[in-house]
């Protein structure tokens, strides 16, 4: 079951916010450096496997972002190897500099497992979307249609274009999924208590 829209209670404190928002960081500076970060984690919560999505941006812009929607890792493991691959290996962008990881803001969507969702159920704000047909798949986080003002129908649009689909695939046969994330980040915009139930 998704967590309730008036469940306000994170499930991450905000010292282990503030852990996982600085191994990003610490992640990104050891492979400018060649070297491995150390993920020793503090504490067993955040040695469970959970889907993250690590997001980059300098000077208020989007710089990377890159995730697992599935549980597969460690989410402390999921987070240092997120956060390297958004700076360096998303191909939207060039490579991040070491200038540029001085003044990257980072920000952590950690994800619920996916759910099977009709279209009519999706709630702006509150839901992400995997939107799957053949070998396709696109993905938006729940955050997404907020910062664009988009509705329901246009954040089912623009998530198949993630995925390079027709717009109205979601009416054709894709597969809909939602899952809700517990959102945290360092941005002007944000607060450590943002949470996307």
């Amino acid at each position: 079951m998704f967590p309730q829209p008036d469940d306000t209670t994170p499930e991450y404190s905000a010292d282990e916010r503030r852990f996982l928002l600085k191994l990003a960081h610490e992640a990104i500076d050891a492979a400018l450096r060649h070297e491995d970060v150390d993920t020793t984690s503090p504490s067993e919560h955040l040695v469970e496997k959970r889907g993250a999505f690590t997001t980059l941006h300098w000077h208020g812009q989007l710089r990377g972002c890159v995730g697992y929607v599935f549980a597969v890792r460690p989410l402390v493991r999921t987070i240092a190897e997120t956060a390297v691959a958004a700076a360096f290996s998303d191909t939207r962008f060039p490579p991040v500099t070491a200038e540029e990881a001085r003044e990257l803001e980072i920000e952590i969507s950690v994800l619920s497992p996916l759910q099977p969702i009709a279209a009519d159920d999706v709630e702006v704000g509150r839901h992400g979307l995997v939107i799957t047909l053949g070998a396709r798949r696109g993905l938006l986080l729940p955050q997404v249609p907020g910062e664009y003002g988009w509705d329901r129908e246009t954040f089912l649009a623009e998530t198949c274009h993630k995925a390079g689909l027709p717009a109205d695939a979601w009416q054709h046969g894709a597969t809909l999924e939602a899952f809700t994330a517990e959102v945290f980040g360092e941005a002007a915009h944000h607060t450590l208590q943002h949470k996307t139930a």
